[in-house]
């Protein structure tokens, strides 16, 4: 199992989330001078953190990785299917970032091109499209929020993955053995390093609204099953949690993406 890192946010959120990748080896463990560097953040919907990501949490990210030597910061994100991506994420704030000293690069999936994959051994997700974009980068980095998930039960950093399939794709992915889909998806997927923002969660209900708890935490890690194992854990540190009495390893998409070797 991975290495995952729990750093209590302090006065200063960038300040928190270096000292979290610190844990790990800091960005320059992850990031050389001249990569490109891409970041998945969650913009399913617009609904305000934790349902999306916080815009503040990504600038800091999106500064560290500069700081760290990058040449280019990609975000690229796909909403879900009844919303318009480049609309979602003008009302979350997201273009506010092309104002940095040094802005990102930002991408909507469904602009450019899909590339159709097939997964190899898959027994349930068989195809998929995913963006041509997300083969460019020399690094990836997964920006996960903490919440439950009403169809998936939670979704952390393997989840996170469906915003890279074409949208309308979603809702075969939905329409039965989510989280087996869900893990055979991330197949297709190593990012070099997961962030989680968990200084506020949903408990219940998910992903775009329940009952919003505050642990104050970031939390980072190589693995994605280790840190969705860890995220779990922080929920059902709450009474009211639709997790409640789950056994972490024992949630069908970490189990089945376990068996599949992702860690």
């Amino acid at each position: 199992m991975k290495k995952v890192e729990n750093v209590k946010v302090d006065n200063s959120l960038k300040e928190s989330i270096e000292t979290a990748v610190n844990g790990l080896g800091g960005f320059e463990k992850y990031i050389k001078t001249g990569d490109v560097v891409f970041i998945k953040p969650n913009f399913n919907t617009a609904d305000p953190f934790p349902a999306s990501t916080d815009i503040p949490f990504l600038k800091a990210v999106v500064e560290l990785v500069y700081n760290a030597g990058a040449k280019l910061v990609m975000i690229g994100e796909s909403s879900t299917m009844t919303m318009n991506s480049k609309k979602v994420m003008e009302k979350t704030g997201v273009y506010e970032l092309l104002k940095m000293k040094k802005p990102p690069r930002i991408y909507i999936f469904e602009e450019g091109k899909w590339v159709k994959k097939s997964i190899k051994g898959a027994k349930y997700l068989k195809t998929v499209h995913i963006p041509e974009i997300i083969e460019r980068p020399d690094k990836i980095i997964f920006l996960p929020c903490l919440k439950t998930h009403k169809y998936a039960q939670f979704t952390g950093a393997l989840k996170l993955s469906v915003g890279l399939m074409k949208p309308f794709e979603r809702m075969a992915l939905h329409a039965r053995n989510i989280q087996e889909k869900v893990a055979e998806l991330n197949t297709l997927f190593t990012p070099d390093l997961v962030i989680m923002d968990a200084r506020k969660c949903f408990i219940n209900e998910g992903p775009s609204f329940g009952d919003v708890e505050e642990p104050g935490l970031i939390l980072a890690s190589e693995g994605r099953v280790a840190i969705d194992i860890e995220g779990i854990k922080i929920i059902q540190g709450y009474k009211g949690n639709s997790l409640n009495g789950l056994k972490p390893e024992k949630l069908p998409q970490i189990e089945y993406a376990k068996g599949l070797g992702i860690n």
